[in-house]
């Protein structure tokens, strides 16, 4: 699909789930709004959302009892069964629609296909912050794998930076144990992200679940315990913490180059290491050689 049309149909999208958007694409693709009988329609299966809270349902059950379904739900026709319809957007209104015992609900049918309809369900959910890290990674794999989607169409599409839907694309790389606590709401996707780089990610995680550590503190036992590097015979062994001394002078020599400066130490006594010194431009490079080498 050309990048124009991605970008077209992103704007239609942001009209569809209700943005400020092209809002006479979305009524030129839509019947109207119409109320039909709850059982006619049922879930996405392809819907990116698994994880429904069950107390942020009851509470929208609650409300639906006493105002109804305010917002339609955008339906799709299912192919072969007439009278039956898809969810495309507003799965949890209709779970909570169900709940409370309503017999119709109000909908919006779109004549659109699977990756228009995986679309909208990603941009809905990503837009109202209802989808957790992992459900947001695998809907955006699934645009990637099946429709061929690159990282920058995915960007443009629902509105994030290309660095975001990298970093969240990443997230499917880590160890089961670590995505059963991003899914259970232990970690977020901040911590998940320093977790990323670590030597050791799931006893890392498992030490930010037991000490309760915020995203910049995970941040920082990342960089100073980088545990779990094997040993002979397959063994592990843990590296110990940097000394404050250690920290101390990297700082000072940070301060100097004006660039990071990093020191690992070797070895039970620490006689031996190394020091990385990081630059992100040639400029930089050039600049901290000269000071090395004595130069001005």
């Amino acid at each position: 699909m050309a990048a124009t049309e991605r970008s077209r149909l992103g704007r239609g999208l942001a009209a569809l789930i209700g943005d400020a958007g092209d809002e006479s694409a979305a009524l030129e693709r839509a019947r109207g709004v119409r109320r039909i009988p709850i059982e006619l329609v049922r879930a996405n299966p392809r819907n990116p959302r698994r994880k429904f809270v069950e107390e942020d349902l009851a509470d929208l059950t609650a409300s639906v009892k006493e105002k109804g379904v305010l917002q339609p739900i955008l339906v799709r026709g299912v192919p072969g069964k007439a009278d039956q319809y898809e969810i495309i957007a507003g799965e949890r209104r209709w779970r909570a629609a169900q709940k409370a015992g309503l017999r119709d609900l109000p909908v919006l049918q779109l004549e659109i296909d699977d990756r228009e309809a995986l679309e909208i369900a990603i941009v809905e959910n990503v837009q109202r912050a209802d989808l957790n890290a992992l459900e947001e990674a695998a809907g955006y794999e699934s645009l990637i794998e099946e429709f061929k989607y690159t990282q920058n169409d995915l960007a443009r599409v629902v509105g994030k930076s290309r660095s975001h839907v990298a970093n969240t694309l990443r997230l499917q790389k880590l160890p089961a144990s670590v995505k059963k606590y991003l899914a259970e709401g232990k970690l977020t996707a901040g911590h998940a992200r320093a977790l990323l780089a670590h030597e050791d990610p799931e006893g890392l995680a498992k030490l930010i679940v037991e000490e309760g550590l915020n995203v910049r503190e995970a941040e920082a036992r990342a960089q100073d315990r980088p545990a779990a590097a094997k040993g002979k015979g397959g063994r592990k062994k843990t590296k110990a913490a940097k000394s404050a001394d250690i920290r101390a002078l990297e700082r000072q020599l940070s301060d100097a180059l004006g660039l990071s400066v990093e020191i690992h130490p070797r070895g039970q006594s620490g006689q031996s290491g190394e020091v990385r010194v990081r630059y992100k431009t040639l400029e930089q490079f050039e600049a901290v050689s000269r000071r090395l080498a004595g130069r001005r």
